[in-house]
Parts: C-alpha cells; sequence; structure tokens
C-alpha cells in the first residue's frame, strides 16, 4: 500500500511577528517517521534555495497549493535539540490536548510576546595605562582643558566609570566624551544590561536544616528519581509543616546536577514572602515572573533564563514555559488551585501541560498542598502518582483549634452582625494581648447584587445576564462588561423605592470593624486595594511588620503566609462559595476553609480559628473544621463518581458564542447532531448534555450556549474534539459564531 505524502508546515523565525507565517515543504519517504511537531530541520528556502534551519510546527496530509510547486524538507538537524523545539512540541502537545489553532498555543509558550528595547549599560574604561595617563592629566591642567582633566581624574581614580555617572554627576558633555575617545584617551563600551525584579532584594543568609519528616520526603523522592521512577510526585502535608524547605532541598540536588529549576505558584500575593525565602537559599540565581511587570522586564527574565544566568525561575502558570536549556525539576505549589487553569484559549490546565513537558525535557515533577485537589490524591490512590505525607506541623505545632458558630441560631439569639459573639470575644482578648487576627470573606466589592424588597426585582446589567454591583461611589457597576449608571431610587419594575444592595463586601467589613475596635489598626487586602504595583508587597509586608493588628482580605490572604503572630483567622461567610453553579463548590469551600484555618498559630502561641456559616452540618465545612482531608476525599470522590464528574469522568465544554441568539442554538444542535452521527460506535461511552445556556448567557452582547459532552476516557474527548474542529472549518455556517472548547473546567461554565 503507498504511503501518503504528508506535508510539515514550518516556522523559520521564531520571533513573535513572525509566528503567524509558515511554510509548507513535503516531507521525503525516508525522514516521514523523524518528522514532528518541534523537530528541527534544514530547507531550501527563497528563490536561490539556501540552506536555513526551520522548525516544525505541524504535520498535515492537506497541501496548501499545487503539490509539485512544494519543495521537499532538506534534512533533520539531529545535534542537541535546542529549548524552541521542545516549547513547539509541547504547543502541538497543549493544541492537541486542549483545543484552540497551533498558533494560539505557540503564542502560550514562546514566551517573548513583543520587541522590547534591551537596556543597555554604557562604561567609560580608561586607555592608556596610569603612567601615560597622569602625564596626560597634567598636559591638560596646564592649557585649562578642565572637563577633560575632571574625567582622567576620576577615571585613574576608578575605571570603569558608567556613562551616567560621567555625564550627570562630573557634568561632562558628550562633545568632551566624543574628543576624548578620538584622542584614545577612553574608549566607551556598551553592554546588555538586564532588568532584575529582585535587585532591591537583600540576602539574609538563612540555614534551614530539616526536621526527620522533611528529611524522609526529600529521601524517599530522591532515591524513587535515582531508581528511574518518574511517577509525579504529590506531598500532602497539612498547613504549616514545611513544605517551601522540602522544595528548596529538592531544588538544591537538581542544581548541582547543573540543571535548572521553575517552581510555580498561583498568585502574585504569594511572591513577596516565597521569593524572600528562596532568594535567600540561591541568592541573585533567582528570578521571578508576574503579570504585573512591563514587557521588557518579562522578555530581560526569559532570556537571562536562556542565557544559563539563572538557576531558579519562580512564577504563576506562565512561568511554566520558561525556556531553561536543561532543566530538572517543576515544582507546583498549592497545587490544588483554579488559578493554574488558563481561561483563554487553549485552556490548558499548568499540572497536565507540565508531566507533559518534564516528559519531553526529561524533567521531574512534584506537586505540593494541604489540601490536593481531588484529580491528584485520585491518582495517588490510582498508583500514577507517589504519595507522601507531611501530617505535622514544623516543631510539632498544634493545628489550630476550630470553633464552628451556626449563624441561624446567632440571628435567633438577636445578633444581626457581620461578627459573632465568639468571634467578638475572641478578637478583644487578641488585640489586649497584642496579637494579630485575619478576617477572612468569600467575595470583593461593597455589595452583592441590588433588588426590590417589595417586588424582588434584581437590577440588572442591559448587555449581560448578571446583577449589576453597587460601588462606593453610589454608582452601579458591571463586573463583566464595565457598564455603569447611578444607583435606581425606584425599582423599574414596580416602582417601589424599597431599593438596597444585600451589603457583604470586604469595604463594608472594614468599616464595621473600625467601628467596633476604634484602637485597632485595620488593613484591607483585596482587588481594588492591590491594583496598582507593588501593591501586594506593601500590605503583606506592612502586616508582617506588625503595623497593623487586623488584615481583612478575600482569598488572597488565606494562600501560603506566614505570620508567626497570627493567632486568631476569622471566616465570616464560610459557605458563599457552596452556592455557586459549579460541582467543584463543596471542594472549593473545603479547600479555602482549610487554607484560612491554616494561617491561626503558625509561630509559638496555639491559633484559634473561627468559622462563620448557616450550614454547620456541610460534610465540606465539617471536615474543613476537623482538618480531616481524608475524610472529605472519601465523600467527595463517592459523588463524582455517582455523577460522572472528574476524575473519575472526564468533561468537554463546546463554548458557542454570537450576537446572534439563533446562530449560536442553531451552531450548537448542528454539533449534537454531528457528535451523534459522526460518533454512532462511540456514543454508548459518551454522554451529551445540552445545548444549554452557560452561566452567564449574554456579555457585552454576546449570547453564549454550551454544550456539554462526558466520557470516562479522555481521549475519545480528544478525538470528538478533533472531529468537530474538523467539521466547523469544512462547514462556512460557523463562521459567524466563535466556538472554543474547555476539557474538565475549573471554573463556572
Amino acid at each position: 500500500m503507498d504511503k501518503k505524502t504528508l506535508y510539515a508546515n514550518i516556522i523559520i523565525d521564531i520571533s513573535h511577528e513572525k509566528l503567524d507565517r509558515t511554510f509548507q515543504y513535503r516531507i521525503p519517504e525516508k525522514l516521514l517517521d523523524q518528522i514532528h511537531p518541534g523537530t528541527p530541520v534544514e530547507i531550501p528556502f527563497g528563490r536561490s534555495n539556501r540552506k536555513i534551519r526551520g522548525y516544525v510546527v505541524e504535520v498535515t496530509e492537506e497541501p496548501e497549493f499545487a503539490p509539485e510547486r512544494i519543495k521537499p524538507v532538506s534534512h533533520v538537524i539531529r545535534e542537541g535539540i535546542p529549548i524552541e523545539g521542545q516549547l513547539i512540541a509541547l504547543a502541538a502537545w497543549m493544541r492537541e490536548n486542549f483545543g484552540g489553532t497551533m498558533n494560539q498555543a505557540l503564542k502560550t509558550v514562546l514566551p517573548v510576546k513583543q520587541k522590547t528595547t534591551e537596556k543597555e549599560q554604557r562604561l567609560i574604561w580608561l586607555k592608556p595605562n596610569p603612567t601615560t595617563a597622569k602625564s596626560l592629566l597634567g598636559e591638560l591642567q596646564r592649557k585649562h582643558q578642565t572637563a577633560r582633566a575632571r574625567l582622567l581624574e576620576a577615571l585613574l581614580e576608578q575605571s570603569p566609570l558608567p556613562y551616567e555617572t560621567v555625564t550627570q554627576k562630573l557634568n561632562i558633555t558628550a562633545s568632551v566624551i566624543r574628543a576624548m575617545q578620538e584622542r584614545e584617551l577612553i574608549r566607551v563600551e556598551s553592554i546588555r544590561s538586564w532588568r532584575n525584579p529582585l535587585d532591591q532584594m537583600k540576602k539574609q543568609g538563612t540555614v534551614v536544616t530539616l526536621n526527620p519528616a522533611q528529611q524522609q520526603i526529600v529521601t524517599g523522592i530522591e532515591n524513587g528519581w535515582r531508581s528511574g521512577d518518574e511517577r509525579p510526585c504529590l506531598i500532602h502535608g497539612v498547613t504549616g509543616s514545611g513544605k517551601t524547605e522540602v522544595y528548596m532541598e529538592l531544588i538544591k540536588s537538581v542544581l548541582r546536577e547543573g540543571k535548572q529549576a521553575i517552581v510555580l505558584i498561583p498568585e502574585i500575593a504569594l511572591t513577596f514572602q516565597t521569593v524572600l525565602r528562596f532568594y535567600n537559599h540561591f541568592g541573585e540565581r533567582v528570578s521571578i515572573l508576574n503579570s504585573r511587570m512591563s514587557p521588557g522586564e518579562r522578555s530581560d527574565q526569559f532570556e537571562r533564563a536562556k542565557r544559563g544566568l539563572l538557576d531558579v525561575m519562580i512564577g504563576p502558570r506562565s512561568a511554566l514555559f520558561t525556556p531553561f536549556p536543561n532543566l530538572g525539576v517543576i515544582i507546583i505549589d498549592e497545587e490544588h488551585e483554579a488559578a493554574y487553569k488558563s481561561e483563554t484559549v487553549p485552556r490548558y490546565h499548568a499540572r497536565e501541560t507540565a508531566i507533559a513537558r518534564g516528559m519531553l525535557c526529561g524533567a521531574h515533577v512534584v506537586l505540593g498542598s494541604a489540601t490536593p485537589s481531588v484529580e491528584s490524591y485520585d491518582r495517588a490512590q490510582q498508583g500514577q502518582y507517589r504519595l507522601f505525607e507531611m501530617k505535622e506541623r514544623v516543631s510539632a505545632r498544634p493545628l489550630p483549634t476550630v470553633y464552628t458558630v451556626d449563624l441561624r441560631e446567632e440571628l435567633r439569639n438577636g445578633n444581626r452582625s457581620i461578627l459573632s459573639d465568639r468571634l467578638r470575644k475572641l478578637m478583644t482578648d487578641r488585640l489586649e494581648k497584642k496579637e494579630q487576627i485575619m478576617l477572612f470573606l468569600n467575595r470583593r466589592g461593597v455589595a452583592g447584587f441590588v433588588s426590590c424588597r417589595s417586588c424582588g426585582e434584581v437590577i440588572k446589567c442591559p448587555h449581560c445576564d448578571v446583577s449589576l454591583n453597587l460601588h462606593n461611589d453610589g454608582n452601579l457597576v458591571c463586573h463583566y462588561c464595565g457598564y455603569q449608571q447611578p444607583m435606581v431610587k425606584k425599582c423599574p419594575s414596580c416602582g417601589s423605592s424599597y431599593v438596597g444592595g444585600f451589603k457583604a463586601g470586604t469595604q463594608k467589613i472594614e468599616q464595621y470593624v473600625r467601628q467596633q475596635f476604634p484602637s485597632a489598626r485595620v488593613l484591607r487586602m483585596d482587588l481594588d486595594t492591590t491594583r496598582k504595583k507593588g501593591g501586594y508587597e506593601s500590605i503583606l509586608s506592612a502586616f508582617s511588620n506588625q503595623e497593623a493588628d487586623i488584615l481583612i482580605g478575600t482569598q488572597m490572604i488565606v494562600k501560603g503566609h506566614d505570620f508567626p503572630n497570627v493567632t486568631l483567622v476569622g471566616i465570616l461567610a464560610a459557605d458563599l462559595s457552596l452556592h455557586i453553579s459549579d460541582y467543584r463548590a463543596p471542594e472549593r469551600t473545603f479547600q479555602l476553609l482549610t487554607q484560612a484555618a491554616g494561617r491561626a498559630g503558625r509561630g509559638c502561641r496555639q491559633g484559634e480559628v473561627v468559622i462563620q456559616t448557616y450550614q454547620p452540618e456541610h460534610y465540606s465545612i465539617v471536615t474543613a473544621a476537623a482538618q480531616d482531608y481524608e475524610a472529605f476525599f472519601q465523600q467527595e470522590i463517592f459523588f463524582r463518581e455517582m455523577l460522572h464528574y472528574p476524575p473519575k469522568w472526564h468533561m468537554l465544554v463546546v463554548h458557542a458564542a454570537s450576537e446572534k441568539e439563533m446562530l449560536v442554538k442553531q451552531a450548537q444542535d448542528m454539533l449534537k447532531y454531528k457528535l451523534l452521527t459522526k460518533m454512532e460506535k462511540e456514543k454508548e461511552h459518551l454522554q451529551i448534555i445540552g445545548p444549554a445556556d452557560a452561566a452567564v448567557s449574554r456579555i457585552n452582547d454576546i449570547f453564549r450556549k454550551v454544550l456539554y459532552v462526558k466520557a470516562e476516557d479522555y481521549q475519545l474527548l480528544v478525538h470528538a474534539k478533533n472531529m468537530l474542529e474538523q467539521e466547523i472549518r469544512k462547514d462556512p455556517a460557523f463562521r459567524a459564531v466563535t466556538i472554543q472548547f474547555d476539557f474538565d473546567p475549573m471554573n463556572g461554565f
């Protein structure tokens, strides 16, 4: 049987502006088995057929023009696949497993997003030897050439000098510098200067000694690596058990082999304390990435990594694509976090992508969490991951004492305030003892929705299917499209003047706490107070330096921070996160409560936690109060299996969006029909639900509908996605509708 002719789409320049342009070449039969995405190849280019290097991004059966005009690939380049090849292969894996186009995947994976100006430092060196220079100095002074003499004198004391120092501090003009260059008295040299986000950081040189439990885990993981066990490792350690020290010890062993490490963390809020700890250990060979850095700063960190000037990169999920030439380990801290799932196409999950990158380049993957995701813990139970448990805090510090307060009981006793009686008494006690308090609320903003108390009408955004939120300036704001209008005086439906917001935001709590405890110093940390660059760091360092007694915040305050003087944590609305339309709501609630409780008692004093809830009997709240992960997991995995949810089954969500509601409906009906007819044989292994309105069915006048496909086998869903993508490409009816795919979604859908 004849082998099919295959073609390779190749990029020859990986600077970002050129990514959209690929060139197609025929794959000669003898190279068929050697060419796949990421392979570096040599190709004849242009009219002169000069030989240049390119990277294969896609292998296809479809020629883009007449097959006889398509040139063949010359040969595969063998000498060490460069890092770009690895990252392109990773992009191809992401495109296949998460959907989207190859171009979208490449733009996610290849780091430099845009051309940025390189920072250069100019240095001025003394050219003649010091003896000759001294006699020249005398000559310049005799001729009263004072500026030249001043520069020569300064360079005799110190050479080189920064160009800016010479022009600004010594007041020497560029024309004088040029004249001295022409006389060959000095030379000016430009060197690449790297933007370094950590250049203000001071190394404090702490030495960490591992306790027996930590050492046992490090030894267990390293022994597995040495014996060739490539499975990811999951460290399940209670809050405060010292997982970070374990990570650092594992990184040290990788660095000793001349390899590099990536440490992923979920939030920008974590970087300040985390980075300080890593910086103390590894010094200037550490850098960070975060979304608040300028394009120039980000581009410089990637370039430093590629040139071997860094050993450790710390950051959120985008740091996973750091172009380290010899990556040894990827560590994902707080691996349960939803922030590891991208909300833009390709909707990749950093955990799965890290494992794929590890397989491509021979790096190990270590996951850590006090509350592992149900997926990871289930895989550990099945033996796909190696499981390591740390059940005690460092120095055998006790876990905090947890009290659950039933808010229905408080209401019956006449307490209608934000704080329960128990929490208020404990706060008074802590303030007297000069200890710190954290109050955690599961949402942000001054108010929830605004509604009419008379007829129940909720004031909604005219362009989106969501309620408007009342802000401090008296405006109603849509958090989806930014629409604003003044607060309404009368209900638009029944005309009643009984219109108001249900206020339970961080600002409202801050106002209330200041009234109740006027002498307490209060800080608030939410999206509004941390908008500016450095906002997180300034609030966290102020609280860490005990410049405040009470820190009030949304979920960003409960993750990974270590404040030894915090002995009380109040969780004000424990069950708010139970009411989202998402099968992960109990898991989210359990994780948030356990993480929040874990902030208390991390120093030498015993911690206490108050959980305020209207549902004290819910299993996620009962197990979080007991800090009993296994009990929670057993209950949750039972429900997931029964209802065919991940990780027992997998889910593909097909999103369709258009300005015309009818087109969205027709597109989704057509896609459902394609699934039923084209996958006739596999139909019994699939569950197809919908189409239905998305959780928010309209945003900015764009209508949205979803179709759900469930299957036990993930690859069956990948096959369904590939088939639908082909059908969408072929049928012009889909051109007016945006269709996107999401596997095992992490947020409301």
